[in-house]
C-alpha cells in the first residue's frame, strides 16, 4: 500500500515489507530470488510462470504465496509492488509492457530488449503511466562499482583516457539453446557483450564511432567478438566478448594519472586495485548476499521515492546502449527473426 506525504512531493510505503514478483522462472531468476533473501524489507510475495507446476514448485523454493501459471495473473495480482523480468531476451519487452499497463513497477533483465526501437517503447510506456522502470544492470550497484565511479569523480586517475573490459566463456554448440539460437537472441553480445559495453558506457558516456568485428557461426549468431568504440575527446573502449572461447575477465579503467584494475570475475568483484606512481592499493569492496540484492534495493528505494527512474541505470542510457548494440550487430549483418 502506498501513500503520498504531507507535502505531496514523493509516495512512501505506508507497510515496511515490498512485495516481489517473479515473472519468468529460470536459471537467472533463482539468482535473483537468492539476492532477495539478503535484501532488507523485500518478500517475494507471487511468482509467475507458464506451468502451474514449475510456478508451484519454485513458489514452494522461496516461499511464495501466489503461485501463479501466467503472467498475466502475476501482473494483474494486487498483492505485488514490483516485477521482475527474467524470461529469455525475446520476450523482455511483451513481458516488462503488460506489467507496465497492469501498474507494476518493472526490473527487467539485461540486455533489456532485443533492440533500441523495443526499448524505446518501454521506456515511452513508463513515463506514460509514470510506473517505475529499470535495466536490470546489477553490476552496477555493487560496492565495487560504487567505489570505482567515486575513484573517477574524484580525480583518482585523472582524466579517464581508454575503458578495457572482456566477458568470454566456452559452452558447446546447442542449436535450440538460448545461446545458439537466433530466435532467443542468441550470440555473445547480447548474453555477456553488453557487460563490458555498459561498463564503457557509465564511464565514457555514448560512443562517437564504433568499429567491430565478430565470428558468426555456423547457427548464425556472434561467437566471438571484439569492439573499439571511441567517445567524446578521443576517449577509447577496447571490448570482447565471446560464447566459444573463456577470456581473462579483467577490466581496467585507464587515466593521465594512473588506473584502476577490476580484477577477475570483473562484474562481480569484490576489490578494486588502483595504481598511482607505479605503486599498487588494493581497495575492500566486500559485498553482501549474491550481489543481485543491492539493484533491488534502488528498486525499492527508488519506488519508495515515487520515482520511476534510477540515476544510476536512467532510461535514457539503457536506451543509449540498445542503440550501441544494433549499431554493432548491424555492422555484423546480424538481425533477428521479426526485426
Amino acid at each position: 500500500m502506498w501513500a503520498a506525504n504531507s507535502e505531496g512531493s514523493e509516495n512512501i510505503l505506508v507497510t515496511q515489507e515490498f512485495r516481489w514478483g517473479i515473472l519468468g522462472l529460470g536459471r537467472i531468476s533463482h539468482k535473483f530470488a537468492t539476492g532477495l533473501q539478503s535484501t532488507p524489507g523485500a518478500r517475494i510475495a507471487a511468482v509467475g510462470s507458464r506451468s502451474k507446476e514449475k510456478a508451484e514448485e519454485f513458489g514452494r523454493e522461496f516461499s511464495a504465496d501466489r503461485r501463479h501459471g501466467s503472467y498475466a495473473d502475476l501482473a494483474a495480482d494486487p498483492e505485488v509492488d514490483a516485477v521482475y523480468i527474467g524470461t529469455p531476451h525475446p520476450m523482455h519487452f511483451e513481458d516488462a509492457l503488460l506489467c507496465l499497463r497492469a501498474g507494476k513497477a518493472v526490473l527487467c533483465e539485461k540486455p533489456f530488449t532485443i533492440n533500441a526501437q523495443q526499448a524505446e517503447e518501454l521506456i515511452a510506456q513508463s513515463q506514460k503511466s509514470k510506473v517505475f522502470l529499470m535495466e536490470a544492470m546489477w553490476t552496477r550497484f555493487l560496492p565495487a562499482f560504487v567505489k570505482l565511479r567515486e575513484l573517477v569523480s574524484s580525480g583518482a586517475i585523472g582524466e579517464v583516457r581508454m575503458v578495457q573490459a572482456d566477458f568470454g566463456f566456452r559452452a558447446g554448440v546447442d542449436p535450440e539453446g538460448r545461446l545458439f539460437n537466433p530466435a532467443l537472441g542468441g550470440g555473445g553480445l547480447l548474453d555477456v557483450g553488453v557487460y563490458p559495453v555498459s561498463l564503457a558506457s557509465m564511464l565514457l558516456g555514448k560512443p562517437t564511432e564504433i568499429k567491430s568485428f565478430a565470428n558468426i557461426g555456423s547457427t548464425g549468431v556472434d561467437e566471438e567478438a571484439a569492439i573499439l568504440m571511441t567517445h567524446d575527446a578521443g576517449r577509447l573502449a577496447m571490448l570482447s566478448s565471446a560464447i566459444r572461447l573463456n577470456t581473462p575477465h579483467y577490466a581496467r579503467v585507464l587515466g593521465t594519472d594512473g588506473s584502476i584494475t577490476v580484477p577477475p570475475a570483473w562484474w562481480v568483484a569484490s576489490e578494486l586495485t588502483l595504481n598511482r606512481d607505479g605503486k599498487d592499493e588494493v581497495i575492500d569492496c566486500a559485498m553482501t548476499g549474491n550481489g543481485y540484492n543491492y539493484q533491488a534495493e534502488e528498486v525499492q528505494r527508488c519506488v519508495r521515492a515515487g520515482a520511476i527512474e534510477s540515476a544510476t541505470m536512467p532510461h535514457a542510457e539503457t536506451l543509449e546502449i540498445m542503440r550501441t548494440l544494433d549499431a554493432i550487430r548491424a555492422q555484423w549483418g546480424l538481425k533477428y527473426p521479426g526485426e
